[in-house]
């Protein structure tokens, strides 16, 4: 069996939501029918809206079910930018942080280019966090044009959490509404959607132990989202579109276990992760963590999360040999995964593109052990002394065709 060191990405189902997904499944039913059968799934659906409105904090009337993490972003996102707009025709500006996800990043991007909206990148300290006196310097000189301000819970590249409440709470003063991206933390750190000051949040199943194509968009009862997509009016008109009662029922299994179990998890968790640091140090001392600094202060990074560049050598290559040997990890978004450019993330943070190619993220999950963090240890002086050897005969022979003018 593989080491799995890629939690971020996907987490392997847990057994509650296993449990939960097969005996919906032999049931069957659509919770928009009116027969008995759907009946039956529409109280499956509203027990599981409760289950996950109690895990996360909120009301269970502010959870809008939708197909996963990226949709919910670009509902929120979309939807909070037309809607805000058709109130008010100045508010045409979205403040997002630099370091967001490729699902809000594009969702902006597209807004600009094919809504007029007029984007302010939010800039982020060295250790990936968003600068509030940025925020507040953006709210003072355009508050009034406005339309939302984008920025994740926790990043899910190099795991730094985010001041989310300090931000939703300066932009209250000047009504204007926040969207984050929670993805990541959801699960792993404690979460209260009611206490927060968010407009919306998006979470994802798959990264919890639920199945993979499932996820929410929390929304404040009294924030006004204009739909993405149109059809019979379900999740109050808010997302049209037969609900998957199956993957609902097991993301609520995954959701109660996990915030159940979330103290002790997170603290072995932050355990393991603090012992796979020491270990990458140990086999590659000129291995650099990227984000919040060792020892991390409690809060300020996923416990999961450990993100590293290694000098000299693309993290593409480290990541195939460290394959080869039996580690699965990543270089950073799996949402991105396969495309050859430098982190964008890594690039906000200040590193250049040498630097950032050489990135490697090793996250945990609940399936994670000390035998995985010792195999890495085991396994990584040499695939990385490899893709180093590799990464060098690439620049010496791309320096002599330069020379060749060819």
């Amino acid at each position: 069996m593989p080491v799995y060191l890629d939690h971020a990405a996907t987490t392997p189902v847990s057994a509650p939501a296993l449990a939960a997904l097969t005996d919906e499944l032999g049931r069957g039913g659509n919770p928009s029918s009116l027969h008995s059968s759907g009946r039956r799934a529409r109280q499956g659906v509203e027990d599981a809206r409760e289950t996950l409105a109690a895990a996360a904090d909120a009301h269970p009337s502010e959870v809008i079910f939708t197909s996963g993490g990226t949709e919910a972003d670009n509902l929120a996102v979309k939807g909070l930018y037309w809607s805000r707009r058709a109130a008010d025709p100045r508010r045409v500006r979205i403040l997002c942080s630099s370091i967001e996800h490729p699902a809000v990043q594009d969702a902006v991007e597209w807004l600009e280019h094919h809504e007029n909206a007029i984007v302010s990148w939010l800039p982020v300290d060295a250790y990936g966090t968003v600068r509030v006196d940025a925020v507040r310097a953006e709210l003072e000189a355009h508050g009034a044009s406005v339309a939302l301000i984008a920025l994740m819970w926790a990043n899910n590249e190099v795991g730094t959490i985010q001041p989310v409440a300090e931000i939703a709470a300066l932009a209250a003063t000047y009504a204007v509404p926040v969207h984050s991206d929670a993805v990541q933390a959801f699960g792993s750190v404690p979460i209260s959607f009611r206490t927060s000051g968010l407009a919306t949040m998006a979470v994802s199943a798959h990264k919890i132990g639920g199945t993979v194509g499932v996820g929410a968009l929390f929304v404040g009862r009294s924030v006004k989202l204009t739909p993405v997509q149109h059809g019979g009016g379900q999740e109050r008109d808010i997302r049209s579109g037969t609900l998957d009662s199956p993957g609902i029922a097991a993301f609520a299994a995954a959701a109660q276990d996990s915030v159940a179990g979330l103290p002790g998890e997170a603290q072995r968790l932050a355990d393991l992760r603090d012992r796979l640091i020491g270990a990458v140090h140990a086999a590659v001392p000129e291995a650099v963590l990227r984000g919040v600094p060792h020892p991390a202060a409690a809060g300020s990074r996923l416990p999961g999360n450990a993100h590293f560049t290694f000098p000299g050598c693309e993290g593409d290559s480290l990541l195939f040999l460290l394959d080869l040997a039996g580690i699965e990890s990543s270089t950073g978004s799996a949402c991105t995964a396969g495309v050859p450019r430098p982190s964008r993330v890594l690039l906000a943070m200040g590193l250049s593109e040498d630097e950032a190619r050489g990135a490697q993220r090793f996250s945990l999950g609940h399936t994670s052990t000390d035998a995985d963090v010792d195999a890495l240890r085991a396994a990584l002086p040499d695939a990385y002394q490899r893709a180093r050897s590799a990464g060098l005969a690439s620049h010496e022979s791309s320096i002599r065709t330069a020379g060749t003018g060819l």
